[in-house]
């Protein structure tokens, strides 16, 4: 059974803990919606589930109780007072494991061990789901790492305005950004459903959403080159007022023979360049790889 407000108070309070905002804890209280991300893993019984950020553990009880014999769930959990908590609570579930500390190496890398284990369930041919009421600090940037690592399906719950992002397109406006292109090039989007302020303790201050991004079949033209588009990307949003023309001069010796290759003008601006088209924009211009550079969610 998913935790109520009062047994997730009772069990912070008998061991000293309290919410903490630098980590963006927010416990989800209402039951019916834990089901409901649940749900929107499609979990299989032998899935490998992903969980960042499982504080108390309710929704992990529920995860738990959806996989087989064979499954397994890698929790991922910064706080240390809730990793004991959680090391304890299901130390007698051989499918539960936890790793401690950040999911994010950095802004844009995943914790190593992270990282370890989603190759290694991939060689096992696993299916990897994340499936998580996700902090919020770190939401942006971990979404693509994710995609970037391969994880076939993300279930998870993010504040509404970066839900926006994620599936916006150039007539959303500021919404629209390299978060769009990256994500959109990896993968189906879909928001689920609004969730309100007060399924959450302590009450955000704003709403929130369940999203869930469906990774598409590997792309052959980039492959190992999805972090090189969203450089790409991400330079070309720098400018996104310019023309295209302009704004790609920095990125390729011929801009003209690109723009004509991706069936583009140059008098477009980056903003109103759909996915796809700034896809077959960075195949033709084939910039050079930046070691330095990463991929801004914004």
């Amino acid at each position: 059974m998913p935790q109520t407000k009062r047994q997730i108070q009772a069990l912070l309070e008998a061991s000293g803990m309290h919410p903490r905002h630098r980590f963006g804890q927010n416990f989800m209280i209402d039951a019916n919606l834990v089901r409901l991300i649940a749900d929107a893993g499609e979990i299989e019984p032998a899935d490998v589930l992903l969980e960042v950020g499982p504080g108390t553990g309710t929704l992990t009880e529920e995860l738990l109780g959806r996989l087989g014999p064979s499954g397994r769930l890698i929790a991922v959990e910064i706080d240390r007072d809730l990793a004991g908590s959680l090391r304890s609570g299901f130390a007698e579930d051989g499918r539960f494991s936890l790793i401690e500390g950040d999911a994010l190496a950095g802004k844009h890398g995943l914790n190593p061990e992270l990282s370890r284990q989603i190759q290694l369930s991939h060689r096992h041919d696993a299916s990897v789901r994340l499936v998580a009421n996700l902090p919020y600090n770190i939401a942006s940037p971990l979404v693509v790492e994710l995609l970037l690592a391969g994880v076939d399906l993300l279930a998870f719950t993010v504040q509404r305005e970066v839900a926006d992002r994620l599936r916006a397109r150039p007539a959303d406006g500021k919404s629209y950004g390299p978060l769009s292109v990256i994500v959109q090039t990896l993968a189906d989007a879909a928001v689920l459903r609004t969730i309100p302020a007060e399924a959450f303790w302590p009450r955000p201050k704003i709403e929130s959403s369940l999203v869930r991004l469906r990774r598409r079949p590997a792309d052959a033209d980039l492959a190992g080159r999805e972090r090189e588009l969203g450089r790409f990307v991400t330079a070309l949003f720098t400018r996104r007022r310019k023309t295209l023309r302009r704004a790609l001069a920095p990125l390729t010796p011929d801009p003209a023979a690109s723009l004509a290759a991706a069936g583009l003008t140059g008098q477009e601006r980056p903003e109103q360049v759909t996915p796809e088209g700034l896809r077959a924009l960075y195949l033709s211009a084939a910039p050079p790889e930046d070691p330095g550079g990463s991929i801004r969610a914004s």
